[in-house]
Formats: C-alpha cells, structure tokens, sequence
C-alpha cells in the first residue's frame, strides 16, 4: 500500500506563486512516475506535470513555462512549483504515483489552489 500526503494549496492573486509538495510512504519501489493531476468544477480531472524516478518529466502544454516539477527520490517526495498562476488555475489538486512494480496508481487526498483576486 502506497499513501501520499500533500501539501501547500491555498488562495493566491494572479500572478502569484505557489509551491505544492506531497510525500510518499509505503512500497513504492524504485521505478515509479510522481505527479500531478488537477481538476476544476464541471471538468475531468487532467494531467499537470509528472516526473519519472528517472527525473524524465511530462507537463500539460497550459502550464509550460510556468509550472517546475522536481522530486526527491531518498525522501520519495515531489514539488510542484507553480509561478505566473492564472484564475484558470483554480482547480483542486491531486497528486499522484504509478508503482511500476505494482502496476497501480495512486491518490492523494486533493489539496485546493484558488487564483483569484
């Protein structure tokens, strides 16, 4: 079992920054893909940004430029540094693991980012 406890949402005006964090515990094993996903009101939950063990990143082409991925792997824990936030932003975000060895993914519980002035 896999358990991902997340971090660092809140309310922030446009243009602002925020930094999301969420830590993984139990068999996760050394291949695994952490990431993260969003999903705003009246939409499917959608991919962000993903980073592989390897550090091989994935990012939705709406955050590029914007949003940094980045893990640590001794502590099994990655960042999502987001900058130039925008109201479409909003959304409630999830993290998320692939254990390869498993063949399963994971959840957190949903953190709230809210852009808004």
């Amino acid at each position: 079992q896999v358990q991902l406890v997340e971090s660092g949402g809140g309310l922030v005006q446009p243009g602002g920054s925020l930094r999301l964090s969420c830590a993984a515990s139990g068999r996760i094993g050394i291949s695994n893909v952490m990431g993260w996903y969003r999903e705003a009101p009246g939409k499917q939950r959608e991919l962000v940004a993903s980073m592989s063990s390897s550090r091989s990143a994935n990012y939705a082409d709406s955050v590029k430029g914007r949003f940094t991925i980045s893990r640590d792997n001794a502590n099994n824990t990655v960042y999502l540094q987001m900058n130039s936030l925008k109201p479409e932003d909003t959304a409630v975000y999830y993290c998320n693991a692939y254990v390869v060895m498993l063949a399963r993914h994971y959840w957190g519980q949903g953190t709230q980012v809210t852009v808004s002035s």
